[in-house]
């Protein structure tokens, strides 16, 4: 159902959220990851189907040319919708007028990637390169209509609705591309499917969100705006740059199968990262927003979030990193082998990058957005000299070079970021202490368990994990903490309920 059918402005005023934050964090993060786990479960379907259905060599071909798709994407945003999310006051003038900005800036940028589809073809060596940027153009027609209806939605924490848009839209753009190669389309399929999930992605939220935008007016006061926005956009597209960077450079120099093993290994480790920090993100940046001015409820808040992050995340990329082979196999089959090692060295960075980058949240929530480029700027440096420091070991050592710069860098990260914060860099290791010890002990357990027990493949996977879980979970209502940490996450199914009509303040 859509927010409001009758006062347009119900959706810029914010002072009513304040009251239940905590239960609209709960509500809007439980909803988030429910949409998670469904994703999750379309997505790993989706792979072993087109991963038997189509080669490498498919995979790598769009790639090499999504990889600057992507990064030209970022710029259909311009940070406005974050700018919607996290401004105190905002008015409808202001977002129509941002509406009209991401909708031209998505048309020039389409016309743009045609333009250059030529260039993308000469670097790598691919004429068929040609025509798939040409096709995948067109998904930017229809981006910039959607991005300050997704904002407004966020802003008033609505994530059940968004979360029924994501699910709706990824499952036909998936369907789409599984029959297109059912039908021996090859690689057209994989070409396809952002389109498709684009189009239905737009439908969808104007349907739920029933807030149309206006003419474009001037002196609405949007240079502030437009401002914090550039400074987002300039972290992204640094930190899209040194994150796509080793798929470029692997694709230039190795070749589209070993691109093919490491965007796939990359893919697949996204999927369950996703699950977790997506959601938790999602619900963080408006309600950190929304704390801004109380330092004291901000402080908890932000550590609660993290510990909750690396309570879920840390042990199940310690799983994935000892199950490696037999996940691979799993999904993939045996022509995927190659993924294997990397697999187990993204799993290594991925123990501490899913709170890691919590870092940008407490930036970007208090405003910081020069800052947070100025941390994009000296982080990009870092990951690309990583980069080519392990391009000559090829997609192996792109990986290694990677996850021994994040961990590096984690530290001294930590310390700028939250310099002038609420939070200290003692504060965040504190939250992510034990989730630490716990996961590793775990990890230690199951890896010894793994080479003595009689059964192997899934089977072994499955009691292992099962087993390591139960002993991780144990684990907590024997460390200092965890026991009240645990029964106050089962409280949180009391806020899982319907809002009431009148609100009581709920310490965060």
């Amino acid at each position: 159902m859509s927010l409001s059918k009758t006062d347009p402005t119900d959706y810029f005023d914010v002072g009513h959220i304040k009251g239940d934050l905590k239960g609209r964090s709960i509500r809007g993060g439980t909803a988030t990851l429910s949409a998670q786990v469904i994703k999750f479960i379309i997505n790993t379907v989706s792979t072993v189907v087109l991963a038997r259905l189509l080669t490498p060599d498919d995979y790598g071909l769009v790639a090499m040319v999504t990889a600057v798709t992507g990064f030209v994407a970022l710029f259909k945003d311009l940070g406005l919708s974050m700018a919607t999310v996290q401004r105190k006051d905002i008015t409808h003038a202001q977002v129509s007028n941002l509406f009209w900005i991401n909708v031209g800036v998505s048309l020039i940028l389409g016309v743009v990637l045609c333009g250059i589809s030529p260039l993308i073809s000469w670097f790598y060596h691919e004429p068929r390169l040609i025509p798939i940027t040409l096709v995948l153009s067109l998904a930017f027609i229809f981006s910039g209509l959607s991005v300050q209806h997704n904002a407004l939605l966020r802003r008033q924490m609505r994530f059940s609705i968004l979360s029924i848009v994501d699910i709706i839209s990824l499952f036909s753009g998936i369907v789409g591309a599984i029959l297109l190669a059912w039908v021996g389309c090859e690689y057209w399929a994989l070409v396809a499917m952002p389109i498709l999930t684009s189009i239905s992605y737009v439908i969808m939220v104007w349907l739920f969100c029933n807030w149309r935008p206006g003419g474009f007016t001037r002196g609405v006061g949007l240079r502030s705006m437009l401002a914090f926005g550039g400074h987002l956009t300039g972290f992204s597209v640094i930190n899209y740059f040194s994150r796509n960077l080793d798929q470029i450079l692997i694709g230039r120099y190795w070749g589209a199968q070993s691109l093919g093993f490491y965007s796939k290994a990359y893919h697949i480790m996204l999927l369950p990262v996703s699950q977790i920090r997506g959601p938790l993100e999602t619900v963080s940046i408006p309600a950190l927003s929304h704390l801004q001015d109380d330092p004291n409820r901000y402080r908890r808040y932000y550590l609660k979030l993290v510990k909750l992050m690396a309570f879920l995340s840390m042990p199940l990329m310690v799983i994935l990193f000892v199950f490696a082979e037999e996940i691979i196999a799993l999904l993939l089959g045996p022509n995927w082998s190659g993924c294997v090692r990397i697999f187990q060295i993204l799993s290594f960075v991925s123990f501490i990058q899913p709170i890691s980058t919590t870092r940008g949240l407490v930036l970007v929530s208090l405003g910081k957005s020069k800052k947070y480029l100025r941390w994009g700027l000296a982080n990009a440096i870092l990951t690309t000299l990583s980069f080519v420091v392990g391009l000559p070991w090829g997609a192996e050592g792109v990986a290694l070079g990677y996850a021994i710069a994040n961990y590096i860098c984690l530290v001294p990260s930590l310390w700028y970021c939250f310099k002038g914060s609420p939070i200290s860099t003692r504060d965040f290791l504190s939250s992510a202490f034990w989730p630490a010890i716990t996961s590793i002990l775990m990890g230690v357990g199951i890896g010894i368990g793994k080479g003595y027990l009689p059964i192997s493949g899934i089977v072994s996977t499955a009691v292992l994990s099962t087993f390591g879980l139960v002993g991780y979970l144990c684990c907590w209502f024997l460390i200092p903490g965890g026991r009240p940490f645990i029964l106050e996450l089962m409280s949180y199914r009391d806020s899982l309920r319907f809002k009431k009509k009148t609100y009581e303040p709920i310490a965060t």
